[in-house]
């Protein structure tokens, strides 16, 4: 139990996946999750059956050849990997744009991020977003490939020269987030990260009508 609880605090932070503060992150670590606790299980029966066979050892009892090659090395295997790729579809397509959203362009280049909102202003190395609002994120590079990515809302999405790529994200309520490029960059990637401060109603109301606070 200690050492789980000192796992389980590995999972809080800044760019942590498994502390979600959207839906769309809540839905990427709840398929963690539900990986993990299948991995376990997985895991668990491999090591009974491992215990099995070396406590009967010596002993010369029939094999079901359906039940260990079809059953368990073909039909249970398909089970699961075709539940896991239904699982993340459905998670990958909830991060699509369908619908009205707020729209900001965000375009990185080295290294540093630029983002420009719908009323022309721009910011950079600080992306502002409304809380409980749907934002479409438009992607794109000046340079090389990079990748957006901000863990406690979405999964990340390329940044790609000549190409603009939309992520769709919800910050539930508002704070402050951190993202990065997760796609190496050059020499200076590991700095290559922005802030994100998510504003309650008041204050993205004040920020659009010229308060920057």
């Amino acid at each position: 139990m200690v050492f789980a609880g000192f796992g389980l605090a590995g999972c809080e932070g800044a760019l942590s996946t498994l502390d979600p503060a959207g839906p769309h992150a809540a839905s990427i670590a709840g398929l963690w999750w539900s990986m993990f606790g299948g991995a376990l299980l997985l895991a668990t029966l491999v090591y009974v059956l491992l215990a099995m066979a070396f406590r009967r050892r010596g002993t010369e009892r029939p094999v079901s050849r359906r039940l260990w090659i079809v059953g368990l090395g073909l039909v249970l295997p398909g089970v699961v990997l075709s539940a896991l790729l239904a699982a993340a579809l459905q998670v990958g397509s909830s991060t699509l744009a369908r619908g009205e959203a707020l729209r900001i362009e965000a375009q990185a280049s080295r290294w540093t991020w630029t983002f420009r909102y719908p009323d022309g202003r721009t910011s950079e190395g600080i992306l502002h977003l409304p809380a409980g609002r749907a934002v479409d994120l438009e992607i794109s590079a000046t340079d090389v490939i990079h990748s957006l990515w901000i863990p406690r809302l979405a999964g990340k999405l390329d940044a790609i020269p000549g190409k603009v790529n939309v992520l769709r994200v919800i910050a539930a309520e508002p704070g402050r987030l951190q993202g990065t490029c997760a796609e190496y960059c050059g020499p200076g990637h590991a700095g290559h990260g922005f802030d994100v401060v998510v504003h309650d109603a008041d204050g993205w109301a004040a920020r659009h009508a010229g308060d920057r606070r």
